[in-house]
């Protein structure tokens, strides 16, 4: 079942002899479920492409479509709520709040939304993340790996149609990196959510089901490796 498409999708910065082409006519098609790495040079476009597919940055024209709907077509409104609700971005750097403890930055998504914390939820994502014992620490009392670790619990906590990570294990080192991965082909198994990753590092990239390479906003190769 196909969750996600991308039609003659183009983001352009600048005009005329200064025109970036971000992204250049790209289309393509991610199922329900599948976990899908992004690799390419920087600048080539691909967290550009992460975050149109994810209401975070409109493009300069073509659709993207999240079960059928089409994510562009909303007003702002519209478009913040589909952000809050079908996607978990997860982000390099973390991107916690500093001054919230573990709790408050997991379920920081779930209360803007104005909805009710689902407590079993939160307390399974606790346990698999192993931040049992951490639940009040400040992100300035966690390590780099538990960091993301929170920044991956905030990710999953609204049960997101799509988790979309730009480099997630760019700051760690090999060992944290590969428990995130972990952790995050975890959500992709567990709870069958679409998992896009961008990444560098192509041991992590060989773990997906599908690899994407792009380069000067195009996609050079598209490669089924498992199904």
């Amino acid at each position: 079942m196909e969750l996600l498409k991308i039609e003659n999708l183009s983001k352009h910065y600048g005009s005329d002899a200064n025109m970036v082409r971000a992204l250049d006519d790209v289309y393509f098609s991610v199922k329900k479920g599948e976990f899908l790495a992004i690799m390419g040079p920087s600048g080539s476009g691909k967290s550009t492409l992460l975050h149109i597919i994810g209401g975070v940055d409109k493009p300069t024209s073509g659709k993207v479509y999240m079960n059928g709907q089409d994510v562009y077509a909303q007003d702002d409104e519209q478009l913040a709520i589909f952000r809050r609700r079908q996607v978990g971005l997860i982000y390099q750097f973390y991107n916690l709040i500093p001054v919230l403890d573990v709790i408050e930055n997991i379920t920081l998504p779930v209360l803007l939304d104005g909805r009710k914390v689902n407590e079993e939820r939160l307390n399974e994502l606790l346990t698999i993340l192993d931040l049992k014992g951490r639940e009040k620490h400040l992100p300035n009392q966690l390590s780099g790996g538990q960091q993301q670790r929170v920044s991956i619990g905030r990710a999953l906590m609204n049960a997101p149609a799509v988790v979309l990570a730009d480099e997630p294990t760019g700051n760690l080192d090999s060992k944290n990196s590969q428990e995130i991965v972990e952790l995050l082909k975890l959500s992709n198994q567990k709870f069958g959510q679409t998992l896009i990753i961008i990444t560098h590092d192509e041991n992590i990239a060989l773990q997906a089901d599908r690899i994407m390479a792009l380069e000067d906003g195009r996609i050079i190769r598209d490669e089924v490796i498992r199904k």
